[in-house]
């Protein structure tokens, strides 16, 4: 398929700016895959399509506070460092991007905090904005780590046109978030409360977790028409035993399996075997799904309303078709539903 395809008008005031009141009383559209039937309904009422054995596999991937702000030395410029990944404990040392990136070189050093508290040294460029930094602290890692993330931001998406408050550092993370190192929030998963977990729980809806830690790749610029083309950046995951034996399990049994999201999706079906089969694995994964791609694992999937020529639109029109996810798109815009990762859902059966 043609990255022009994936376009659509999108108002401006449809991207939501704010998460709504309570995580499972947004919106749910609810599209039929092989009909293209399609139900309004509020998000807590997703597990009346979904019986005792059912099992959702949700992400359990944790936002760490990303987004720096500090001043160059001797100019005193101010800099926004966005922290991607910490590659060597033991020598602080951290994969960035820094804005304006023609202001830093190897060798500045980058000073954050009120006091000048924490201090950085540019060691490598690695891209035009990527920088490496070796962050100069001599304390424990855990303190350093603390004392780090102290100075940063929630990472909200550019889309989401403000500061981070203090709100979001609790509402761009899923209750069940538990495994440090995403920069993105899996969104779909930020619909669940505790009470629609338990309710879940006392229908005997199972759940099970896969780790995708999701990065920045996923709102990168695609700059060629021939999707075939695209390259993924790759994303670190942990798909368990546990995990293996609960899809096998509810294969088994004939019991249905929804994808929390689309990064649950593309853990699963980068460790497919066969038969919708999957095997442990602890890695890397550049997995890209586009039209036409074969679904082996799961039977339905919950999902954000996303942008225009995203890499989650597409995989989402790959799982339930292209035609009927653009139509549902059209009529959610009539609708005026929420768009992003604080905006409403979708549920594909």
């Amino acid at each position: 398929m043609k990255l022009s395809e994936f376009k659509f008008k999108l108002p401006e005031e449809l991207i939501a700016q704010t998460p709504a009141v309570s995580r499972d009383e947004c919106r749910l559209m609810v599209l039929h895959r092989k009909t293209g039937e399609i139900e309004h309904r509020q998000f807590k009422d997703i597990i009346e399509y979904f019986d005792e054995g059912d099992l959702f596999v949700m992400n359990d991937t944790k936002v760490f506070p990303a987004k720096l702000y500090g001043n160059k030395e001797k100019t005193g410029a101010k800099i926004e460092v966005f922290l991607l990944r910490e590659l060597f404990e033991d020598q602080k040392l951290w994969d960035v991007l820094v804005e304006p990136a023609r202001k830093i070189r190897i060798g500045n050093k980058l000073y954050f905090g009120v006091e000048d508290s924490m201090v950085a040294e540019v060691i490598d460029n690695t891209t035009s904005r990527g920088r490496t930094l070796r962050f100069l602290y001599d304390g424990p890692h855990e303190e350093f780590k603390r004392n780090l993330f102290a100075l940063a931001q929630t990472p909200l998406p550019e889309y989401i046109d403000r500061e981070a408050t203090e709100e979001d550092a609790d509402r761009y993370q899923c209750i069940f978030a538990k495994n440090e190192g995403a920069v993105v929030a899996p969104a779909a998963g930020l619909h669940f409360s505790r009470e629609l977990m338990m309710r879940m729980k006392i229908k005997g809806i199972e759940s099970g977790f896969v780790t995708l830690h999701a990065g920045l790749g996923n709102f990168r610029d695609i700059d060629v028409e021939d999707l075939t083309k695209h390259r993924m950046d790759s994303e670190q995951m942990d798909v368990n035993e546990t995990i293996v034996k609960q899809v096998a399990d509810t294969k088994d049994a004939g019991k249905k399996i929804c994808a929390i999201g689309s990064s649950v999706i593309r853990a699963l079906e980068s460790t497919v075997v066969m038969d919708g089969r999957i095997k442990p694995y602890t890695g890397w994964t550049n997995k890209f799904i586009f039209p036409q791609y074969d679904f082996t694992v799961c039977d339905s999937m919950v999902t954000s309303f996303h942008l225009p020529y995203s890499v989650m639109l597409m995989l989402q029109t790959a799982f339930g078709g292209y035609e009927h996810v653009m139509d549902a798109y059209k009529l959610a815009v009539n609708e005026k539903y929420q768009f992003g990762a604080y905006g409403d859902a979708m549920l594909i059966i």
